[in-house]
């Protein structure tokens, strides 16, 4: 999974992205510091893995990753090439979901690229930059399928999709907006547009707007409305004291976070989101070698997810055996949750769900 943050120059997103991935980026009070994407990767957290180490002595435990893209702030005039536009929509166009960052906090010390806070005004600016591309993308494709019109009359269900995605970015919507069917859905994932990439806002704000785990900020508000008009997600961070945390030991850092009324780092709570924003879920597998977390789209069935540890496993798949991991942790063993007759067998129409612990049978 790659998550781009993007946003306007200056906003605190490189220093965001260092405080969650630790990668040492650039980050400084003058626009355009972020020049070419900075790539972090981080472990994805979770707890299960290191029960499932205890109970099958796993040499190593191995987490699932999540890679964080630094995109370089875009400007007014992107989508024809100011600032760094070209280079900015290249980038983001290879991400699986954004992360806007929006500057939800007043210091003067700190300049702002459009002279004063106003996170609707930043939102907007970015989004019209991302419309104006999308717009110029589908009238191209559009023209290209009106003249394949008479020799493929299936072009004519994929114009009535273009245009009405047109229609849609015209009233500067982006097209996440509009309610598409499965099929449909499959013809538009295609397109790559960038206003129909799952989206979270960031809204970065003070440290003291956090108030026993609650936000009180006025710019945060207005956030979560624009969020909720498009379809998208919103998440309250301070990417200063996420710089702080990201210091910090592991035993200061619960200490602090408790202090401060959170029950997860920043950069939790956005993995979180990032894992709900994309329909994502993870199944395990363990032995004496590993404890492995792996990450799959909700829905997916067995084959398949054995296809993601390796081809061969999906290609001569038999069946899989399944324990629920909760089930599992409370029993202690592998042996005692076949006792209890809890390990099922499934076959190749099997849905995955979050936390299950698998061994994949295949002959090949």
């Amino acid at each position: 999974m790659k998550i781009g943050i993007v946003g306007l120059p200056n906003i605190g997103k490189s220093t965001l992205f260092n405080a969650i991935t630790n990668a040492g980026a650039a980050s400084a009070n003058y626009p355009f510091c972020t020049v070419d994407a900075n790539i972090g990767v981080v472990a994805v957290p979770d707890k299960r893995l290191y029960r499932l180490q205890e109970i099958f002595n796993s040499k190593k435990v191995t987490p699932a990753s999540i890679e964080f893209v630094d995109i370089a702030g875009l400007v007014k005039g992107a989508s024809k090439g100011e600032g760094l536009g070209n280079k900015f929509l290249s980038n983001i166009r290879e991400v699986d979901a954004i992360a806007h960052v929006v500057r939800c906090f007043e210091d003067e010390n700190i300049t702002h690229v459009e002279g004063s806070v106003d996170p609707k005004r930043d939102i907007e600016i970015i989004n019209l930059e991302l419309i104006l591309s999308d717009m110029e993308a589908i009238q191209k494709r559009l023209a290209r399928l009106e003249k394949l019109l008479k020799s493929d009359p299936g072009a004519e269900k994929e114009i009535k999709i273009c245009k009405t995605i047109l229609d849609t970015l015209e009233q500067e919507k982006p097209a996440r907006t509009i309610e598409f069917d499965a099929e449909e859905q499959k013809i538009v994932s295609t397109y790559c547009l960038l206003t129909y990439k799952p989206i979270i806002y960031i809204a970065n704000v003070s440290e003291g707007d956090f108030n026993k785990g609650e936000v009180d900020n006025k710019f945060y508000e207005t956030v979560k409305g624009i969020a909720q008009s498009q379809n998208a997600a919103v998440l309250p961070i301070c990417a200063e004291l996420e710089a702080e945390i990201s210091e910090l030991e592991p035993e200061e850092k619960a200490e602090f976070l408790n202090e401060m009324g959170l029950n997860e780092s920043g950069l939790d709570r956005i993995i979180s989101s990032c894992y709900k924003l994309l329909g994502l879920i993870s199944f395990l597998t363990a032995g004496e070698a590993e404890s492995r977390a792996w990450t799959i789209k909700k829905g997916t069935k067995a084959p398949e997810a054995a296809g993601k540890i390796h081809t061969d496993l999906e290609r001569g798949f038999i069946r899989a055996e399944v324990v629920d991991f909760e089930q599992l942790s409370e029993l202690g063993s592998m042996a005692a949750a076949k006792e209890k007759g809890i390990v099922r067998l499934e076959g190749k129409d099997y849905v995955m769900q979050d936390g299950d612990v698998v061994i994949f049978r295949f002959n090949v």
